[in-house]
C-alpha cells in the first residue's frame, strides 16, 4: 500500500510518491524528464522536451477560460541527494524512503526531495484534472536547478507564450517571494607536491561530524557549523603544535549544502599521539560550547588507521591548503539595509576533494547585489593568486529584483486574504531561484514564488508539512480560478 494513500490532497500526494520512486539527482535527470514527458503525452497534451531535458507541457484553459492570460506553473525536477554516513541508500536506483509522522512526511536517512518534488506533484495534479477552473497552463519543469540552474539558462524563450509565472520553489507557507539572490560557483585548485612519507610515524584519521548542515542560502544565517571550516581550524591548531603530515582530505558533497562531515588522513611521530589526542579533546570541548545552540552534537575524533602512508603532501602544499581553508570567506558576509533580517551576501565552502595531483575547494557565493557577488569572488581569486593556485568561476546566475507593479502578486494577496482572513507576507530570499534567469531572459515577466512549509532542506531528515501542502495547493487553485 502506498505510504501517502488517503492523505489530502490525494492526487498531489499520489504524484509526490510516484516522483519519489524515480532517480533525479542533479545531472541525472533522464528518467524523471522522460516520465514527465510520457505522462504529459498520455494526458493528450502538447509536450516539449529540449536538449537540456527541460519539460514544457501545455494545457488549454478550462471551459470559460479559453481566452484568459496564460499562466506558467514552474518547478524543477532535480533534487539534492544527501544521506547520513551510515546509510546504504543508492540514489541512482533506490526510491526515497519516507514516513508519515503526525503532520509531516519525513525522510530519516536521506533528503526527501520535497524541494522541488512537491511542485511537480501539484503541477501534475492540475494537468490531469478535469474539474479545476483554470486559464491556459504552461507547465515548465526545469533540469539541474540545484547545481547551477543550467536548465533555466538553456531554456528557449520561443517555447513559452505566457508572461505570468508562478514559481513553486519556496519553502514557507504564508509568504510569497518577489526577489531572490544571484549566485556563483567557484573552485580553487591547489596542485599537490608529494614527498616520501617519513619513517617511524603513525597514521590517523581526523573526523568532524555531528553537524546539522542545511541549505547554504536559507540556513546560512542560523549559525550552523561548516565541517570544512572546522577542519581547517583543527589542522591549523595541530600543525602549530606537532609535527604533522597530511595526505588526504574530503569534506562536503554539494557546494549549495552546508557540509556536515569532513575527514582527513595524517601522520604524526609515534611519540606525539597523546599530545595530538589532548589537542583534539580541547578543540572538541571548544566547539561543543561554541555550537551549543546550533550544532550541539558536533564532534571531532582522532582514530588510528591500520595503514602506512607511502607519500604525503609536501610542507608547501600542506601550508597552502590549511591557509586556504582558514582564510576563504564563509558564512554571512553582509546583511540587507533595505529588508530587515535579510542576508544580503554570503559564501559557503561546500566541498573539498583530494584528487591524484590536486586538491579542490568548491564554494557557492550568493548575493542580492551583483557588485557584492563580484567582490566576494574577487576576494577568493586574490586568495588563490596569493597561494599560487588556480581559480575558476562557473554557474553564475543573476538576482531577481523586486518590481513595484505586479498583477499576479496582487491576485495572490487578495486570494490569501479571502481564504484565511489575514495578509500574506511579501518578502525576498537569500537563495537562488530560477526567476532571476527568467527575469533576464524574458521581457515583461510578472512573477511570484510560493510553496508549503519544509524543514531541513538539503540535509537528511528533510520534512514536508502535509497540512501546509493542502493549504498551499488550495491557494494555488483559487488563484488560477481568479485569472479569467
Amino acid at each position: 500500500m502506498a505510504v501517502l494513500q488517503g492523505i489530502k490532497p490525494e492526487r498531489v500526494m499520489y504524484y509526490f510518491e510516484e516522483i519519489s520512486k524515480i532517480p533525479r539527482c542533479s545531472h541525472h535527470e533522464e528518467k524523471i524528464s522522460n516520465y514527465l514527458a510520457e505522462l504529459g503525452r498520455s494526458l493528450g497534451l502538447e509536450v516539449i522536451q529540449d536538449k537540456a531535458l527541460n519539460i514544457i507541457i501545455k494545457k488549454p484553459g478550462s471551459e470559460g477560460y479559453e481566452n484568459s492570460p496564460t499562466v506558467i506553473l514552474q518547478g524543477h525536477m532535480d533534487m539534492v541527494c544527501e544521506k547520513t554516513q551510515d546509510s546504504n541508500h543508492d540514489f541512482s536506483k533506490d526510491p526515497i524512503k519516507f514516513e508519515v509522522e503526525d503532520d509531516f512526511i519525513v525522510a530519516k536517512e536521506t533528503t526527501l526531495g520535497a524541494d522541488n518534488g512537491i511542485a511537480l506533484a501539484m503541477i501534475l495534479a492540475i494537468l490531469e484534472s478535469k474539474d479545476i477552473h483554470h486559464p491556459p497552463i504552461e507547465a515548465l519543469i526545469t533540469s539541474d536547478e540545484e547545481s547551477g540552474m543550467t536548465g533555466a539558462i538553456a531554456l528557449d524563450p520561443k517555447n513559452l507564450e505566457g508572461r505570468i509565472l508562478i514559481n513553486l520553489d519556496s519553502e514557507e507557507e504564508g509568504t510569497i517571494l518577489v526577489s531572490c539572490a544571484g549566485g556563483e560557483r567557484n573552485t580553487i585548485t591547489i596542485p599537490i607536491e608529494w614527498k616520501e612519507a617519513p619513517k617511524e610515524r603513525v597514521s590517523f584519521e581526523i573526523i568532524v561530524s555531528g553537524l546539522q548542515g542545511g541549505h547554504s542560502g536559507i540556513d546560512i544565517d542560523k549559525g550552523r557549523g561548516n565541517s570544512n571550516k572546522i577542519m581547517g581550524r583543527v589542522l591549523n591548531r595541530l600543525n602549530e603544535k606537532i609535527d604533522l603530515d597530511l595526505y588526504y582530505i574530503e569534506g562536503g558533497s554539494k557546494p549549495n549544502a552546508i557540509p556536515r562531515y569532513t575527514r582527513v588522513k595524517v601522520t604524526i611521530p609515534k611519540g606525539e599521539y597523546e599530545k595530538a589526542k589532548s589537542i583534539i579533546l580541547d578543540l572538541d570541548k571548544e566547539l561543543k560550547n561554541e555550537f551549543l545552540h546550533s550544532d550541539k552534537d558536533v564532534e571531532v575524533m582522532l582514530n588510528k588507521l591500520n595503514e602506512d602512508a607511502n607519500k604525503v603532501f609536501s610542507g608547501n602544499t600542506k601550508e597552502r591548503l590549511i591557509t586556504a581553508i582558514n582564510l576563504l570567506p564563509n558564512g554571512v558576509q553582509s546583511m540587507s539595509m533595505a529588508i530587515e533580517g535579510l542576508v544580503e551576501s554570503s559564501n559557503n565552502l561546500g566541498v573539498i576533494k583530494t584528487l591524484e595531483d590536486h586538491i579542490t575547494l568548491e564554494s557557492a557565493i550568493r548575493s542580492s547585489v551583483g557588485t557584492l557577488k563580484q567582490f566576494i569572488s574577487e576576494q577568493i581569486g586574490l586568495l588563490a593568486k596569493t597561494l599560487v593556485a588556480s581559480y575558476e568561476r562557473t554557474s553564475s546566475y543573476p538576482a531577481w529584483q523586486y518590481k513595484e507593479d505586479s498583477y499576479i502578486r496582487e491576485v495572490i494577496k487578495e486570494t490569501y486574504r479571502e481564504l484565511y482572513n489575514k495578509e500574506i507576507n511579501v518578502s525576498a530570499i537569500h537563495a537562488g531561484l530560477e526567476c532571476g534567469i527568467f527575469d533576464e531572459k524574458f521581457d515583461n515577466f510578472d512573477m511570484v514564488s510560493l510553496g508549503p512549509n519544509m524543514y531541513g532542506v538539503h540535509a537528511p531528515g528533510e520534512k514536508l508539512s502535509i497540512s501546509s501542502t493542502e493549504r498551499t495547493y488550495n491557494l494555488l487553485l483559487k488563484v488560477l480560478e481568479k485569472i479569467k
